[in-house]
């Protein structure tokens, strides 16, 4: 196992899901000392294989480095019980993940939802009352089985469903990932959540279409247009469910993002159109390397996230008697290209914005 050196009391963590996010935050975890032991679940023999033989292979904005560390395929039921169970699946993985984990959990454990979406009140389910919900403000890609590129730096936002901040896992989880990233500790789990999802419909569902980059994709006013509709949705609905956005990473004011009906008629720049395009702009420039995690789990011919991101706007939104038409459109051709109707490309995103007439 791989132990993180330190004289402080050891927290067992279980870090089920090894891709981009599981996988440096279980090196930058080693990496940090922070006081913990770590342990790695992958169901990708080959990421099994390469920790075990060159450990944990660190780049980015965090420098290069190497630590070695533990990832199986499976638990032996033997096992030792857990303190924290890290969920960093993708998000149609994260149940049978917590059902999986849940015999390993200590008595006192709490699981932590790290993937993107709204799946805290499905985890609870299977652990109630024993969830808390990390909200990752920062992006990482695997490279290569057991390599990792931090892409962006940042932290993380957690805090639990009923808004409590009292939980003394909380301010323990908080002390060891404050080894990986900033941590703010939030009474507006909720918040925080949808603003992010709101982020992600947009950009890792843009991400899957066009292909690219975020730097080069967000340079495309069209790209820029559906962003900003897609998160007018989200906000739309986040109003009806009466959810009460956060800034994210202390920045992005969802609520101040979403177009005016004024907005959404002109065909020419207001003020504040041009202010929320220019920061669109920044947000490329800022996570210019982040490549979508939908994208990577189609090309590894797994089923990608949509219907845990537009999907649950499309859903809510007609639950709501809310209009979603640019969720529904971008969820339809994310499905296209996971079933080989469609290669991922800017005319992909141009059909689309075709489609919804704003070409």
């Amino acid at each position: 196992m791989a132990s993180c050196r330190t004289v402080e009391a050891q927290s067992r963590v279980l870090i089920v899901g090894v891709g981009g996010i599981g996988g440096t935050v279980a090196g930058s975890l080693i990496a940090g000392r922070a006081p913990c032991s770590v342990v790695g679940v992958s169901t990708n023999r080959d990421v099994v294989s390469s920790v075990s033989q060159r450990g944990f292979r660190l780049t980015g904005v965090d420098g290069d480095r190497a630590v070695p560390g533990e990832v199986v395929e499976a638990l032996p039921d033997a096992t030792d019980p857990f303190d924290f169970v890290l969920l960093a699946t993708q998000p149609p993985q994260v149940e049978a993940a917590a059902r999986a984990a849940a015999p390993f959990l200590a008595d006192d454990g709490v699981m932590v939802v790290l993937c993107n979406g709204l799946c805290e009140p499905r985890v609870a389910e299977i652990v109630p009352d024993r969830v808390l919900g990390g909200v990752v403000a920062w992006g990482a890609s695997m490279t290569e089985p057991g390599a990792y590129e931090r892409t962006s730096a940042g932290g993380f936002t957690l805090g639990r469903l009923d808004g409590r901040t009292d939980d003394p896992a909380l301010e323990r989880l908080s002390m060891l990932l404050e080894h990986v990233g900033p941590v703010d500790v939030t009474d507006n789990l909720a918040g925080a959540r949808w603003s992010k999802l709101a982020i992600n419909c947009a950009i890792s569902s843009l991400g899957t279409i066009g292909g690219d980059r975020l730097g080069v994709l967000m340079r495309a006013r069209i790209v820029r247009r559906l962003a900003l509709e897609i998160m007018t949705e989200v906000v739309a609905v986040a109003r009806r469910e009466e959810v009460r956005l956060r800034k994210v990473s202390g920045t992005i004011d969802l609520d101040w993002m979403a177009l005016t009906a004024a907005e959404r008629a002109t065909t020419m720049g207001s003020a504040s159109l041009v202010a929320k395009h220019s920061l669109l702009l920044a947000v490329g420039t800022r996570y210019r390397r982040l490549r979508s995690s939908m994208l990577r789990a189609i090309e590894r011919g797994r089923e990608p996230a949509v219907a845990f991101l537009n999907g649950e706007i499309s859903s809510r939104g007609e639950r709501h008697g809310v209009p979603t038409p640019v969720n529904d459109a971008i969820a339809e051709q994310v499905r296209r290209i996971s079933r080989g109707e469609r290669t991922p490309s800017m005319d992909a995103i141009a059909e689309v914005g075709r489609e919804l007439g704003l070409l």
